[in-house]
């Protein structure tokens, strides 16, 4: 016996009434006094009352209207803690639909209430779940409650549908309308801001990083987040509403029972209606300022996007602030465009400065093009002093491991084994559905997730023949491998992927100061970056450097002179 058993036994015999608690979820509406927690509270406790055997025990109430799901309710949460912890014998709860419109929860919660010794009574069901048939009869009548629940969602989103066909707005107030009773208003203040965007980023040509610092540093603070970003910049000029039209449906609901929201990627027919309300920005200024967009992103098709993929983000260092370089494509006079890095701070605030706020921001940090940093990595590659035939030898064996290894977490019968399980669990789920004991929802969900885990070991299997068939032609690929590494390791073939692997540090102090550290070598090369570019040396400080850090004794004096 347990301590909770042996508890609710002293418990029992000390007192021979039942702790009885009830579960409720009561109406946020002020006016709606029927099913508000005072009164429902008074009701169970009559309730209770009237049972001379029965003891109160709390009455736990939600807010809202919808059970569909338990995650948010936080009261029900707590009861079935309680409950496991045999603080109670039995809940009373008026119907299965204010209990849980989810049938797979109805089940679950009562038979783990059953475990620990706690029925569940629904009052209006007449369903005692302590009684021999009572899950058979929860099981069908929670399926006609979901099933209601489910009516009554497409009702819902049919007749919203029906609203926004006839122009009614659902949602809330944004940057410069205000949303009430379903209609959009210009708010002046706010429209005044999306029109200086507009300007900012149609008429003096500035970016959306540009255009964000200088609202922040003008005191002007967005709606519903705290600060501006570019990418709050680029939804403002994006948002067709400013110009007077409303698209809606952009999110939608596709699970009535999880009720989470997802983008609708044209799993639903937008509603579009044209000229709907007062615009803010004329059409030509918007049409304008989103082909800009438009020309901006196709010139960045097939370019690197997100900077965690470039090798040297976060080890260029701004030696005035300490603040990491960020990557930024740039267009040189004849077209052609380049990637370059600059501090962060300097390219969110300018130059060093006091904003309205008081705070100092801001940073005098230079930049630096990335076929500069590349180029000073080759030449201090070039410098180092190590085997580089027993590098590129220990690469290739690695190379080698890797190619001819099952990389798969499980070996091939391993996973046919696997795949003969799900597949013999795919068969018995029919025999489970005929038989009744799950619903037709219930059946479909459990074989779709039968057919993608049976799907993935497929793929897998033969991802493993082809690896064990290819095995064969690795021979040239390493080959190739190896003469590519031995170009990278001896500075005749750059490669950045390899510098920024090496790299553990590059700190940008000024054009005249320039530091890099490689990984496990307690070293700094110091060098003028318009010297560095012009000749192939750098100041080593007297010293050759082992790859493993350990010098490299010379009786060769090295320059001490910085380039």
């Amino acid at each position: 016996m347990n301590k909770y058993e042996r508890l609710n036994q002293e418990r029992k015999v000390t007192n021979s009434k039942k702790k009885v608690a009830a579960y409720c979820r009561v109406s946020t509406d002020d006016d709606d006094q029927a099913n508000s927690f005072a009164s429902q509270q008074r009701y169970f406790s009559q309730y209770i009352a009237n049972h001379p055997d029965w003891e109160l025990y709390e009455v736990f109430a939600d807010e809202g209207i919808t059970g569909t799901n338990t995650k948010k309710r936080v009261e029900f949460n707590r009861m079935i803690t309680l409950a496991k912890s045999h603080c109670f014998d039995l809940i009373v709860t008026k119907e299965i639909s204010r209990f849980a419109r989810n049938t797979l929860d109805s089940i679950y919660y009562t038979r783990e209430l059953k475990k620990n010794g706690v029925g569940v009574i629904f009052m209006n069901d007449n369903i005692n779940t302590l009684d021999g048939d009572s899950e058979l009869r929860l099981a069908i009548m929670s399926s006609i409650a979901q099933e209601e629940s489910r009516k009554t969602s497409d009702r819902v989103k049919w007749g919203q549908k029906r609203q926004m066909e006839q122009g009614v707005v659902f949602g809330r107030s944004m940057l410069g309308y205000d949303v009430k009773d379903g209609k959009m208003y210009v708010n002046p203040d706010g429209a005044r801001i999306v029109r200086l965007i507009f300007h900012k980023f149609v008429n003096e040509h500035k970016g959306t990083h540009v255009i964000a610092r200088e609202l922040l540093e003008e005191g002007i603070y967005p709606m519903h987040i705290k600060r501006w970003s570019n990418t709050v910049i680029l939804r403002v000029i994006r948002n067709e509403k400013y110009c007077g039209d409303l698209v809606q449906k952009k999110t939608i609901t596709p699970d009535f029972l999880s009720h989470e929201k997802k983008y609708n990627r044209g799993e639903e027919e937008f509603v579009i209606i044209k000229d709907h309300h007062e615009a803010i920005i004329s059409r030509e200024m918007f049409d304008r300022a989103n082909k800009i967009l438009d020309e901006r992103s196709d010139q960045l098709k097939g370019k690197e996007k997100y900077s965690n993929r470039y090798p040297f983000s976060g080890k260029i260092k701004c030696g005035c602030c300490g603040a990491s370089f960020v990557a930024r494509y740039k267009t040189r006079s004849d077209g052609s465009r380049y990637k370059s890095w600059r501090c962060y701070e300097a390219a969110t605030h300018g130059s060093p400065h006091i904003d309205k706020a008081g705070n100092e921001v801001g940073c005098r940090g230079l930049g630096i093009r990335n076929e500069d940093i590349v180029h000073i990595m080759n030449l201090v590659i070039k410098q180092l002093n190590f085997s580089k035939e027993k590098i590129v030898e220990q690469l290739v064996s690695a190379i080698k491991y890797v190619l001819n290894t099952n990389t798969a977490s499980c070996s091939k019968d391993e996973i046919i084994q696997k795949l003969n399980e799900y597949e013999s669990k795919q068969a018995k789920l029919l025999d489970i559905y005929v038989s009744g004991d799950i619903t037709k929802e219930e059946f479909r969900n459990i074989r779709e997730k039968y057919d993608d885990e049976i799907m993935n070991l497929k793929e897998r299997i033969n991802l493993i023949n082809e690896r064990e068939y290819g095995q064969e032609n690795n021979l040239e690929v390493i080959e190739e491998i190896s003469s590519a590494l031995k170009d990278i390791i001896n500075g005749i073939e750059y490669d950045e992927v390899f510098y920024g692997g090496l790299t553990d540090k590059i700190v940008v102090n000024d054009k005249d100061n320039i530091d890099v550290y490689l990984k496990m070598i307690p070293h700094k090369w110091s060098y003028t970056l318009k010297k560095a570019l012009k000749h192939e040396d750098l100041d080593l400080q007297n010293t050759m450097w082992n790859i493993d850090g350990t010098p490299v004794p010379t009786s060769v004096s090295m320059p001490t002179t910085s380039l």
